[in-house]
């Protein structure tokens, strides 16, 4: 009885010790003031997604007569010169504008979003965001075969970064809200909420932390609401009932992963090799899109699917309303056109390009399947909704959200044994010859290395000057002889670098000496303070994605 009437007696105590902590960690980390601003955010980024994408629409109503996303017929009824040329046009504008306005010379995207993420939620500024995100709206505007989640997903977390500017927040919290703004921008995009907090997740942050879940999911829901309410609650396919027709399919489904993994590879491919093309023809920067929108007008007079996003081909696919080889044959078209887009500067993502080329392999393969067991095959309806999953998911590097993408754009939840089996094939497959996505291969043609781990990229983004001391006091210590005195550090030089350096020398210390005057000291580089710089940043990166 004793020991029960002393626990009771201090259990406030016990109880304060337990809780305070936990909301003295709280109130640090500024997560009260990140909740209500992932609101802000959300509401924010879901404005802009909705301005995005009707801004796309007005801009093909004068060339197509139309503002809706189903555009085949529109441009099959026009002169094939109007076809030709729109996209060049548009490509000298965009050319003029990336001439004029981008520092980087480029449209931004998601890779540009997992950096800023790196760099602590910075690195994205507002101008060159909104220069970014109206580029790539006359893109698509005048027809360049591109998607616009990507775009809509740098604009979102453009503006979850400017708004952190406003306030004093550490770099997690920064980080959070520069999910928010990813968040919100998928889920109003594609009217997939569960999709956008997995992205945001699986794709930006790297990791499931609980702390950033709550304002994620905040952000997400309130970007989900305000897109229904502008362009209603429906799925953006809407497609039949399909079931699986025996689970004697399930090899089947794991042949159609292999065939999506093939697809993916190559699309990634002539990504890749269409964009080293590019960098190795000389040419006018303006004159690039110029060019390439003329390529993709010549293939668009043929096939006019290959324009715009390209929903509406999509969703013909999941409605089975293509022939095998027109199937086929958009298969390549799509590849071509969007390779020729990016390459050529248009500003534009892959997101959409991708799901296209799934449907068109799940549709072709399902046709071939239903011809080979048309006793045993379901509809290749149903194929096409496992092809987007399976091209999708290897091409962005995101299995689990674009899983739940697909799900969420097709409502076709009954399908997850048969889906899961094709993403996860695929998308191994995939791994095993690029082995990285396709975001973090734009990362590494800029000296980003993120798939590697963070070890990896603190050892090349952290720089000398980021952790030495100060020069002597003396002036007579501050002078250096490079030819005598040995070893020697620049405060540019990186972290792996000077560990390099260090073991290499054996000393505990290295004079910093000035760049382009090697006989300056400007600091002093000690061993152990960039082992414990380094270590101090890997174990603020792990609690951040346990907490």
């Amino acid at each position: 009885m004793r020991v029960i009437f002393d626990t009771v007696r201090h259990l406030p105590e016990i109880l304060s010790s337990w809780i305070t902590p936990n909301l003295r960690l709280f109130k640090t980390s500024r997560l009260p003031i990140v909740w209500l601003l992932a609101l802000g955010i959300g509401a924010l980024v879901a404005a802009a997604a909705i301005a995005f994408r009707s801004a796309i629409g007005l801009l093909q109503w004068p060339w197509l007569g139309t503002t809706s996303e189903r555009i085949i017929d529109a441009a099959a009824s026009q002169p094939w010169w109007v076809i030709l040329l729109t996209p060049a046009l548009g490509g000298l504008i965009v050319g003029w504008l990336l001439q004029t306005y981008q520092p980087k010379q480029r449209a931004g995207g998601v890779a540009d979003v997992i950096e800023a993420r790196a760099l602590g939620g910075r690195g994205l500024p507002l101008r060159a965001g909104l220069t970014s995100a109206l580029i790539t709206v006359i893109s698509l505007g005048f027809g360049a075969s591109a998607g616009r989640e990507g775009p809509v997903v740098h604009l979102g977390a453009t503006l979850g970064t400017a708004v952190c500017r406003a306030f004093s927040l550490p770099d997690s919290a920064r980080r959070m809200l520069l999910a928010c703004g990813v968040a919100s921008a998928v889920s109003a995009s594609f009217n997939a909420p569960i999709a956008g907090v997995l992205f945001a997740h699986e794709v930006v942050l790297g990791h499931y932390a609980v702390s950033a879940f709550v304002p994620i999911v905040l952000a997400s829901a309130v970007g989900a609401v305000l897109s229904r309410l502008w362009f209603g609650e429906s799925a953006s396919f809407i497609i039949p009932t399909y079931d699986i027709t025996s689970y004697l399919e399930i090899p089947a489904f794991a042949l159609l992963g292999l065939t999506c993994a093939a697809v993916a590879i190559l699309f990634q491919f002539a990504l890749i090799g269409s964009d080293w093309t590019a960098r190795n023809i000389t040419m006018p920067l303006w004159l690039r899109p110029v060019a390439g929108g003329l390529a993709v007008g010549a293939i668009a007079i043929a096939f006019p699917q290959v324009l715009g996003v390209g929903y509406e081909a999509t969703d013909m696919a999941l409605k089975h309303q293509l022939p095998i080889t027109m199937l086929l044959a958009l298969l390549v078209a799509k590849t071509a056109a969007t390779a020729i887009t990016l390459a050529s500067r248009f500003g534009g993502g892959i997101f959409s390009p991708s799901l296209y080329l799934g449907a068109m392999t799940g549709g072709a393969f399902g046709l071939i399947a239903a011809s080979a067991f048309p006793e045993m095959a379901s509809s290749h309806g149903l194929y096409a909704i496992l092809g987007m999953g399976g091209v999708a998911a290897a091409v962005l590097g995101a299995p689990v959200s674009t899983t739940m993408i697909v799900f969420e754009l097709t409502g076709g939840y009954g399908l997850s044994i048969a889906l899961l089996i094709v993403v996860s094939i695929s998308a191994g497959l995939t791994q095993a010859i690029h082995g990285k996505s396709y975001f973090h291969w734009q990362l590494g043609m800029r000296g980003v290395c993120l798939h590697e781990g963070s070890h990896t990229y603190l050892g090349e983004s952290v720089k000398v000057r980021d952790f030495m001391d100060a020069p002597p006091e003396n002036e007579e210590e501050r002078t250096f002889n490079p030819g005598t005195d040995g070893a020697y550090l620049h405060a540019g030089n990186s972290l792996e670098n000077a560990l390099k350096t260090f073991d290499e020398s054996g000393k505990i210390s290295l004079p910093v000496v000035e760049s382009g005057d090697a006989t300056r000291i400007v600091g002093i580089a000690r061993h152990v303070r960039a082992l414990r710089y380094f270590n101090s940043a890997l174990i603020k990166e792990s609690e951040e994605a346990h907490r």
